[in-house]
């Protein structure tokens, strides 16, 4: 076997979201922030993202993330996120997935019943509290940067679709979001295809008609993803909701073409936004829990812990939680004889 590249990985989800963990294998990446060496990563070292997320190594709803240095002296590990399409600044369930393999792989010691650690992500510094029991990691907290709305009850048009009211907001990611029942859509994984059709209709219409830049990183735009909600269904659960994650570029021309992948978990970013919309409108309050599920069921519980202010926006500092779980490790390797040493997305399924 010939290989000019070895990774090592751990493969875990957070409440059903895949967030593939890598360990080893990755080349120095410069930086005096893991912004940058995120930034360093997408200049100079994105095949990396391309071999492990696309086929045969990966599939479209898998994240991928790469531990790396912390260049912050407060932070215990830092770490960098990669999707189909971006680097995200900040993602909650691979965050989830970080965590439980850091501590149940010994890479940072694990303190039962409690751990707590600083993590350094793309988007800033997060406090963690995992609760620990026999070796595993039974719930990870951790301590968000400040959410905020930037748009509320915008109407944007639509091509094929009209008028659509929308809000825009920030957890971590910009995300455009919109409630279900105006287009008669049922928020429900069977319908998971009509609902990434319309989620991506809305995102490259919102970020046309109403593009954001984040006020302390104007690196950062938006809106690059999509929460598509509705009302709750399941008793204890506060709200529902389905994000949709870019694959490609969305085509007018063909919106019958799948351009997204629902993610599986409930989003912890996309948790966080709605909790800063819904504070704006004055409908979550200061020390509430929010309970927001996902396609599958899956829950993540969110609380916002203090107010702030970023830029000219109002904003809230949430807290988020969830489980994780891994389900294997791996070694990928590159063949320089392999006709596809990045990978592949075949339209099938890629769109």
């Amino acid at each position: 076997m010939q290989v000019t590249r070895m990774i090592t990985a751990v493969e875990a989800h957070a409440e059903g979201e895949p967030g593939r963990v890598i360990t080893g294998g990755m080349p120095h990446m410069p930086g005096n922030t893991v912004f940058e060496k995120m930034q360093w990563m997408q200049d100079h070292a994105d095949d990396i993202r391309l071999m492990m997320l696309r086929e045969p190594r990966g599939h479209p709803a898998l994240c991928c993330n790469v531990l790396v240095p912390p260049c912050d002296p407060r932070a215990d590990a830092g770490f960098i996120i990669m999707e189909q399409t971006e680097y995200p600044p900040m993602s909650g369930s691979n965050t989830i997935c970080v965590v439980t393999v850091l501590l149940e792989t010994g890479i940072l010691p694990m303190v039962e019943p409690v751990t707590k650690l600083t993590l350094e992500s793309p988007a800033g510094l997060l406090q963690v509290t995992a609760t620990c029991q026999d070796g595993k990691v039974t719930r990870v907290e951790f301590r968000n940067v400040p959410a905020f709305a930037v748009h509320l009850d915008a109407v944007i048009e639509v091509p094929g679709l009209g008028r659509a009211v929308v809000d825009v907001a920030w957890g971590g990611m910009f995300f455009v979001l919109a409630q279900a029942d105006q287009f008669g859509l049922e928020v429900a994984p069977e319908n998971g295809a009509r609902i990434v059709q319309l989620s991506e209709a809305l995102r490259a219409a919102c970020a046309e008609q109403l593009p954001v830049v984040h006020p302390e990183n104007p690196a950062i735009t938006g809106p690059t993803i999509t929460n598509l909600y509705a009302d709750p269904i399941a008793p204890g659960t506060d709200g529902l909701g389905a994000i949709t994650v870019s694959t490609g570029d969305y085509d007018p021309e063909r919106p019958e073409a799948l351009t997204g992948i629902l993610d599986r978990s409930p989003c912890g970013t996309g948790t966080c936004a709605k909790m800063a919309l819904l504070h704006a409108k004055g409908l979550l309050e200061l020390g509430q829990d929010y309970v927001n599920a996902g396609p599958m069921g899956t829950t993540f519980t969110g609380r916002i812990v203090e107010t702030a202010q970023v830029g000219p926006y109002p904003a809230i500092v949430p807290t988020l939680s969830g489980q994780g779980w891994i389900y294997g490790t791996a070694n990928w390797t590159r063949d320089p004889s392999d006709p596809f040493p990045n990978g592949y997305t075949i339209g099938d399924i890629w769109g």
